[in-house]
């Protein structure tokens, strides 16, 4: 198994190899799972294509990275303005989003499996203080999946990159700003070092979701009980990494603030203007692509039916 995420990385890196050490803790040792840095074996941008050949077995990975091979790729890892991760969880296991991303994915013979989820990411790093969208004309920024999409209607020249390429454009100059990830992970990566304003909430990756991907013959030829232990193991580990997740930010937070970084929080006119752009993107992907249409659809019905309980469930 490559990881896309270096282990280094709380939450979203580290917890892989423990999930393989779990595998192989509930099997016994009848069923391994050698973890390999991103790069190790393939290029990151590589490792879609790999699994789905059969050159790699598996995959600690996002489905919104193989959005240049599936549009609706992104869709299933985070959504611009779009569920906290009890909408996104439940419309996973149980509103037929697990089943839907395995039936888009099934040409490409990788099977996936929901095995981390992410709190909140930031919005950004920047670094001259953002009040207007003119204030973000010609930045070459990294940020993720559909908010890259999002970013260019606003004239950021946007680029998707993983973490490891992310950090060499910093130290290189190649881009000018970042959205990397949650507090806790920005602290570990030294985004202070690089910009000093740090923008709320993420509009873009409310929730975000990660995947056990598996070569579907490889996945196949696994016995009942290794099948079941990854399931059980992944499934766990969405519960481990959502309160992992919570509890860190808090210290990160401490610690950025004494190293001189600036929160922000983005005004209404940003966040209108975030808003209508996504609005755009979302309506021209879903014209573009038809199993992007059917994904937001089901997305969004879910969402729709749902508030019949979550709007008097919740204290606001």
């Amino acid at each position: 198994m490559q990881s896309v995420y270096p282990s280094s990385l709380p939450v979203i890196g580290n917890s892989g190899p423990k999930v393989a050490d779990q595998v192989a803790l509930l099997t016994n040792g009848d069923l391994t799972i050698e973890f390999n840095e991103p790069n190790a074996i393939v290029g990151g941008n590589e490792m879609w294509d790999a699994i789905s050949t059969g050159a790699v077995d598996a995959g600690w990975y996002s489905p919104g990275f193989a959005q240049s091979i599936i549009p609706s790729a992104a869709m299933f890892t985070s959504v611009p303005f779009g569920p906290d991760v009890r909408e996104y969880t439940a419309w996973w296991y149980y509103g037929g989003g697990k089943d839907l991303w395995n039936e888009i994915s099934a040409p490409y013979n990788i099977h996936s499996e929901l095995c981390a989820v992410f709190v909140p990411e930031a919005s950004g790093w920047f670094a001259e203080p953002i009040e207007t969208v003119e204030d973000l004309q010609g930045l070459k920024m990294r940020i993720f999946g559909l908010g890259a999409q999002v970013m260019a209607k606003l004239g950021v020249q946007a680029q998707s990159l993983p973490p490891a390429d992310t950090m060499t454009g910093l130290r290189l100059g190649t881009i000018d700003a970042a959205e990397m990830s949650f507090p806790a992970i920005d602290n570990v990566l030294g985004m202070s070092e690089y910009a000093k304003n740090y923008y709320f909430p993420g509009w873009h990756q409310q929730t975000s979701l990660l995947t056990f991907i598996i070569n579907r013959d490889v996945w196949d030829g696994l016995s009942d009980s290794g099948r079941a232990a990854i399931q059980t193991t992944c499934a766990a580990n969405v519960a481990h990494t959502l309160a992992e997740g919570e509890a860190i930010q808090v210290e990160a937070m401490q610690t950025l603030r004494d190293q001189g970084v600036q929160f922000h929080a983005w005004n209404d006119t940003m966040m209108e203007a975030f808003k209508g752009a996504w609005e755009e993107v979302v309506a021209e992907q879903v014209a573009a692509d038809p199993d992007f249409a059917r994904s937001w659809e089901s997305l969004s019905q879910f969402r729709e039916n749902f508030k019949i309980w979550s709007e008097v469930a919740y204290i606001r």
